[in-house]
């Protein structure tokens, strides 16, 4: 027979193997458990991916939709700078131009300021206001190349055509042809 059948339950040794034979199966049993709850832990986090993958297509459609607006609106400020060039253009010429610009600036800080609140009313609604807001974006520039600069080239365009005008009038009359010129009147330069 064993040597372990052999020995009496008096015998210090035959309690050390039962202790033994017991921490083998609490590790045993502990090592089912962590790999249950492994298990367990991957599954849930299987399931977290599964739910976070439409979320992060969502935020990537939504981040094309924001660069789109953010080239947008970097027309918008192209275009303004043109007006604002235009605008200095003008008020070389005539200081009285002056009036017209401040109304259209005027015009423009409510635009912008309407702008503004549409866009903090319609935060929250991402998704139904992007849409929107492109249609706006595009309307406004529209609006500030038919309403602002096109006006202003043309008020510059008319300015710049009364000075010469001016200038044509105010000149002195030319010399007759018998009067003698000095050098420096004939020279061309």
């Amino acid at each position: 027979m064993s040597l372990a059948l052999q020995i009496s339950a008096n015998d210090p040794l035959f309690w050390v193997m039962i202790i033994i034979a017991i921490s083998f199966v609490a590790v045993a049993i502990a090592m089912i458990s962590i790999a249950v709850i492994v298990n367990r832990a991957v599954k849930s986090i299987s399931a977290i991916e599964k739910r976070a993958e439409p979320l992060l297509e969502r935020i990537a459609l939504l981040s094309d939709q924001v660069r789109k607006i953010a080239a947008q609106g970097t027309e918008i400020a192209e275009q303004m700078s043109q007006v604002s060039g235009y605008v200095s253009t003008a008020t070389m010429h005539l200081s009285e131009s002056a009036a017209l610009i401040k109304d259209e600036v005027r015009d423009l800080k409510q635009l912008v300021g309407y702008s503004v609140e549409t866009a903090r009313d319609k935060v929250a609604l991402v998704n139904q206001t992007i849409e929107q807001t492109n249609r706006q974006i595009t309307t406004t520039a529209q609006f500030i190349q038919t309403k602002v600069v096109e006006p202003a080239r043309e008020f510059a365009a008319i300015m710049a055509g009364l000075r010469r005008g001016l200038e044509v009038l105010v000149a002195p009359p030319p010399k007759q042809i018998d009067q003698s010129y000095g050098e420096d009147e004939l020279f061309i330069g």
